[in-house]
């Protein structure tokens, strides 16, 4: 919301893979809200299996090839490497492996994993960006309220946190990790 409101983000393409059902209709109205103030905006919502990515990895790379020949993504955001969960982790393996020449960015996802880690990258987020995330994380995603990791808290808390690491006036901000990226200095073109 913040890199949108900033003009950082003007073409968004909202890609969500496990999307079925009452999932499906949670992806697509979380996107409608979280995009909103894009200049374009795209959401792809596919019906992989939850739960059984590493067994769908040939599928999912398929549909992420096709992806690449419609989009040239400027910043791609995935799960993190590390992240425990097996699916949000083949993501990431096919995600990394596919958009090989883009920069990605790795979000963190708190939940009972435990597999929080350090970060290398630092948005800071206003108190009003955090609060509005927030309030749409919990309007939207109904098929996680039952999770006990899953409230306001817990979303503040680990933006708090982050925020104290890169020392952002607001006290917040969201953290990625970026394991390869290219600055062009001074290039000729």
């Amino acid at each position: 919301m913040h890199m949108i409101e900033e003009g950082a983000l003007l073409d968004v393409h909202w890609c969500v893979l496990s999307g079925s059902g009452n999932r499906a209709a949670e992806a697509h109205a979380s996107a409608l809200d979280f995009l909103v103030g894009a200049s374009s905006t795209h959401i792809e919502i596919a019906e992989f299996e939850d739960s059984y990515f590493p067994s769908q990895a040939r599928e999912l790379k398929i549909w992420l090839n096709a992806l690449r020949e419609r989009v040239s993504p400027d910043i791609i955001f995935t799960h993190a490497r590390g992240d425990a969960h097996q699916d949000h982790r083949e993501v990431n393996q096919l995600t990394t492996n596919v958009f090989r020449d883009h920069l990605v960015l790795e979000y963190e996802i708190p939940k009972w994993d435990g597999d929080l880690t350090e970060r290398n990258v630092y948005i800071p987020l206003s108190t009003a960006d955090m609060q509005r995330k927030t309030e749409l994380l919990m309007k939207h995603f109904g098929s996680q309220r039952s999770k006990d990791w899953f409230d306001e808290e817990t979303f503040y808390g680990l933006a708090r946190l982050r925020g104290m690491e890169c020392r952002s006036q607001s006290r917040f901000a969201e953290a990625f990790t970026a394991r390869k990226m290219t600055l062009q200095i001074g290039q000729n073109t």
